[in-house]
């Protein structure tokens, strides 16, 4: 058996959309199950859309999500089978594009745009292929000697595959079974430029897939009209007996399934599509990223490995090693999967309770340092373990918290409309009395002795808590009351019903 080895193969075109990570993640997955290698490759063939630092932007933004590479780009430039840019790969594609021209498998046509245009409007659903190719200006035309002179004088011209009509060719597909494609269906694709002397994406991802020894080309759905012609170049080539095996994987659908996922969808909804935040060298346009919005790696991992793929089991929750024990091709979805943006700040949440509360705690201090406040690890800790579980991501504990550094200037308006009555400032001055006969300013006695106190006078307990939290926090949120008085201590505690009693009215 062959050693797996897959491979990664994006356009440095902008930035790296979500599923396309989708697609490195599955190849990841699938190499490490079966103890093989993944090779990162960029096909550059496309000068006219090369996008200025799109190549380190899908460099970084797999190394953030922990999808390692074997082989290629962001490894090494000179890895046994380099290079791993198609643009540098010029002179090792002619060789196998005049193979074919040798082998009568393919030829040379000269149509210029012009004319393919004014062919297109003479003839309904034009396609150049086996009807039409003797109707135009390429090597099956004219004589060889006018061929010849033509290149000899550097006229631009295209090199396209021959097909055959009317052939069944056959797709084996690890995830949709056998595929049937009549031959009659497809063009003569074109496999060379000579304007820019580089092979398309057709010729070189095949020849780079041949030398690199790819066992399996995991790739999306949207290739899937492309693999009988790839057959076709594997058995043109004389390959056929190491053509890797395919999986074209089902498309990420926009959240309500309408359509391919894209990044206006991301725009309307207000969620990332890209993996890392990105602006357009071109345009200036910036774009959101996942690590920007503050998810954890490993949620957005575990999110898009549940998006076309099932583990058979209720369990959700992910590490990169469970994944890779459990993944197999042959529980990928042949449908395409709802892109649900809510799941995935559920996914985050999640990670955001099982991380160790000093390692959230140690984000958090960031936000704050960028306050301009200070606070003591210890105290920090403490808050981040009393409100994490009401936060999806480390820049909500300061929705959730930022009472405990800064006492409140102001005072929800519903709220002191429902919980301060006209009788409220008599009681919290009471309250201040209670408070400041108590020496151990713990939560456990805090509570006993307020509580106490609030049943002894026969108090309302709820009238007296809600007053007192709104005089604390400001509104009518926070954990357990004598966990925040704890926190901020008597002194701070007393001040703000202090304040309150004065700023509140009537």
């Amino acid at each position: 058996m062959r050693k797996v080895r897959v491979r990664f193969a994006p356009s440095p075109t902008g930035a790296l959309h979500i599923g396309g990570v989708r697609t490195a993640l599955y190849n990841y997955l699938f190499a490490k199950k079966h103890g093989g290698d993944m090779l990162l490759r960029i096909e550059d063939t496309d000068s006219a859309r090369f996008v200025p630092g799109a190549e380190d932007y899908i460099v970084e933004s797999l190394k953030w999500l922990g999808i390692g590479i074997d082989e290629g780009i962001g490894v090494s430039t000179d890895g046994p089978h380099a290079p791993y840019r198609q643009s540098e790969r010029k002179a090792i594609y002619r060789k196998y594009v005049d193979q074919l021209l040798q082998a009568g498998l393919a030829y040379v046509a000269f149509d210029t745009p012009a004319e393919l245009d004014a062919k297109r409007a003479e003839i309904a659903n034009f396609q150049y292929d086996a009807k039409t190719r003797d109707l135009m200006t390429n090597s099956l035309t004219l004589p060889a000697d006018e061929v010849q002179a033509r290149m000899d004088k550097g006229e631009q011209y295209v090199v396209r595959i021959k097909i055959e009509p009317n052939e069944e060719i056959k797709v084996q597909d690890l995830i949709r079974g056998e595929v049937i494609i009549n031959s009659s269906v497809l063009d003569d694709k074109v496999l060379f430029k000579s304007a820019d002397q580089l092979p398309t994406y057709h010729m070189a991802n095949v020849v780079d897939d041949y030398l690199m020894e790819i066992s399996h080309v995991i790739r999306g759905e949207e290739w899937l009209p492309s693999a009988p012609l790839h057959v076709l170049l594997y058995r043109y080539l004389g390959w056929t007996d190491v053509m890797p095996q395919f999986a074209h994987l089902p498309l990420l659908l926009k959240p309500d399934g309408n359509g391919k996922l894209s990044k206006r969808d991301g725009d309307r909804l207000g969620f990332p599509v890209f993996p890392l935040n990105w602006t357009d060298p071109k345009t200036g346009e910036s774009s959101s990223g996942y690590r920007e919005a503050g998810y954890f790696p490993e949620a957005v991992v575990n999110f898009l490995a549940l998006l076309g793929w099932n583990p058979g089991t209720e369990q959700e929750l992910f590490s990169m090693q469970e994944l890779i024990e459990q993944f197999s091709l042959d529980r990928v979805s042949k449908s395409g999967a709802k892109f649900d943006y809510e799941k995935g700040k559920w996914f985050n949440h999640k990670y955001l309770q099982l991380k160790p509360v000093e390692e959230i705690a140690g984000h958090f201090q960031k936000i704050l340092t960028a306050k301009g406040i200070v606070a003591e690890p210890e105290k920090v800790i403490k808050i981040v373990s009393l409100v994490k579980e009401r936060a999806h991501f480390v820049h909500e504990i300061w929705d959730q918290s930022g009472f405990f550094f800064l006492a409140p200037t102001e005072y929800d308006a519903k709220t002191v409309q429902k919980r301060w009555k006209a009788e409220t400032p008599a009681l919290m001055t009471e309250l201040i009395d209670v408070l400041e006969g108590i020496d151990d300013f713990s939560v456990e006695n805090s509570e006993k002795i307020v509580i106490g106190w609030i049943t002894d006078k026969g108090y309302n307990m709820g009238g007296v808590m809600n007053a007192f939290r709104l005089a604390v926090v400001g509104e009518g949120k926070g954990p357990h009351m004598f966990d925040i008085t704890n926190v901020i201590g008597k002194t701070e505690t007393i001040s703000r019903l202090k304040k309150a009693i004065e700023t509140i009215s009537k």
